[in-house]
């Protein structure tokens, strides 16, 4: 896919793609043009809670192609986003408890696109991520999920704090995968469920942490500390598919009695 097919620029063709409320993953603006002139794009973005930011002219050059940008690029998203709610109301509809993945400021489109695809098939009701310091819907992650984009659906908040104390509210226990954590093979994981995931290098935020009910890590018994994101997601993402089709196992009923 041409990168431009992701872009828009210009500023009208900018202010009409945040009137007609698809989705924007983010805004580029020349910071040499940071004068009144912006004043309605900005209010539009504020409203709308699209993420933008000031760079330099050649920044907007190199994604413009040379076409003519007037010193202002949004990138669209491949699909469009839901709200916290719809996720938790597919669960209601089916009947099931919510299974929900978060990503605390996941970068990498290719690890974004992987969890896509094995939340498909692991039976995830959705995914949560935040608006800021995160990779969105973007045409790379929607080639990475080999299809899986358009059945998973994708909840993009500006405080993922706030979300998970949403989300508990709604009878959900929060699980957050950080090494040092309790053996995730020896924990439950039935009930309503969400699982939070951090970002690459990063582990999970101090607040975000804090916020879940327990913490799990998967056993690593080689010289490597850690796990790929995606591949570590999944992983937690199938033993909470595991225990709701066999129930939860011997080790973890002796280990919690």
């Amino acid at each position: 896919m041409d990168k431009k097919d992701s872009l828009v620029f210009g500023r009208n063709a900018v202010i009409e793609l945040l009137k007609s409320g698809h989705p924007v993953n983010k805004v580029l603006i020349n910071s040499e043009n940071r004068s009144n002139r912006n004043a309605d794009i900005l209010s539009l973005m504020k409203e709308r809670g699209v993420p933008y930011q000031f760079v330099e002219r050649a920044v907007l050059d190199k994604f413009s192609g040379g076409d003519k940008h007037q010193n202002i690029v949004a990138f669209t998203a491949a699909r469009e986003y839901v709200e916290t709610e719809d996720i938790l109301n597919i669960a209601r509809q089916k009947g099931e408890d919510p299974f929900i993945l978060v990503l605390d400021e996941l970068e990498d489109p290719h690890n974004l696109g992987a969890l896509l695809r094995t939340a498909d098939a692991a039976g995830v009701h959705g995914i949560i991520i935040p608006t800021r310091r995160s990779v969105g819907l973007t045409p790379a992650v929607a080639k990475t999920s080999a299809g899986a984009i358009e059945y998973v659906p994708v909840a993009r908040v500006g405080n993922l704090v706030q979300a998970l104390k949403q989300l508990k509210k709604a009878g959900c226990w929060v699980t957050g995968a950080e090494a040092g954590g309790r053996d995730v093979f020896s924990a439950d994981l039935s009930g309503p469920r969400v699982l939070v995931v951090g970002g690459e290098d990063k582990g999970l935020g101090r607040l975000i942490k804090e916020t879940c009910d327990e913490i799990v890590s998967l056993p690593m018994l080689g010289k490597m500390s850690s796990l790929n994101a995606s591949a570590a997601g999944s992983i937690l993402m199938y033993e909470v598919r595991r225990q709701r089709i066999s129930g939860h196992n011997d080790n973890s009923r002796q280990s919690s009695s």
